[in-house]
């Protein structure tokens, strides 16, 4: 790269305004008067108080705090609609059957393979278009037509749109949905209530936020040309070649590497480490850093 261009070259710009992405989701419908509280007692966010209609974040940990998946609940007058936005759906769907009981009285509808289309531009709704960015968004399946609104716009490619993921630092597996990760170290605290009571996952998740116990922090990463990135799952190095973190995900441009990393506690406040450079993702919420 032109040493004149590197200078001004932002490696976390967004395109020009409209411009579209589309991602994978799972759409479960549940149906009963203790739908809210089978999701209530089994994701970390509280959901009682949800009145239909009223839609809010969570997510899908096990007993040790570990992330399964991403999700967002909606009330409804039958019940619940869950839609599993990161991880796999048929797993949460697996994970719900398992722990419901008649006496519930709650019933799961079949699960919808669904395409997530977000229009992201400058008049919208914040987060209206998922990810973290303003605009709108559809739910359709995948043989359904387009609305005129995403026909006259481009669509992101599958690279840009996963240099997107990385600029907003939205975990996807494996790389930052697998054993070993908790969802304070990505990030996701607006998803975890800490005042609701007993949850799966509920008692680790409590002691990590009252110890300030996490020990590594998600930051999304940049190597220019001729910077050397180590690939997705190894360590990031030190300069006395002491452990700083570890990539989580990475792909190669023509304008130089971008990435996730799991930086460690003592290099939270790192911004370059050999030439690499650390930001806190866009789309992120740490309570502290």
């Amino acid at each position: 790269m032109n040493p004149a261009i590197a200078q001004s070259f932002d490696p976390w710009a967004l395109p020009p305004l409209p411009w579209w992405f589309c991602f994978e989701v799972s759409r479960i419908a549940i149906h009963g008067k203790g739908s809210l509280r089978l999701l209530h007692g089994q994701t970390s966010q509280a959901l009682l108080d949800l009145a239909p209609g009223e839609q809010r974040a969570t997510c899908f940990v096990n007993a040790t705090a570990w992330l399964a998946a991403l999700a967002e609940v909606t009330a409804s007058e039958a019940g619940a609609e869950l839609l599993v936005t990161a991880g796999a759906g048929a797993e949460v769907y697996r994970a719900l059957d398992r722990v419901i009981f008649p006496a519930d009285q709650v019933q799961l509808k079949a699960l919808e393979a669904l395409q997530w289309h977000g229009l992201v531009e400058e008049q919208g709704p914040e987060n209206g278009a998922g990810w973290g960015l303003a605009g709108r968004h559809w739910l359709l399946s995948a043989e359904a037509p387009l609305p005129a609104e995403l026909q006259q716009v481009q669509p992101l490619g599958a690279d840009l749109q996963e240099l997107l993921r990385y600029r907003q630092g939205i975990p996807a597996a494996p790389g930052e949905l697998n054993a070993g990760i908790n969802p304070f170290e990505l990030g996701l605290d607006g998803r975890v209530s800490l005042d609701k009571g007993c949850y799966l996952g509920q008692e680790t998740l409590a002691k990590l936020h009252s110890r300030a116990g996490v020990k590594q922090q998600l930051r999304r990463c940049y190597a220019p040309p001729g910077v050397l990135l180590p690939q997705a799952g190894a360590a990031l190095l030190g300069p006395n070649g002491e452990r700083a973190g570890s990539i989580t995900s990475c792909q190669v441009g023509p304008q130089g590497t971008w990435g996730l990393a799991l930086l460690r506690r003592d290099w939270f406040e790192c911004e370059n480490l050999a030439g690499v450079q650390f930001s806190l993702p866009a789309a992120a919420s740490f309570s502290s850093h």
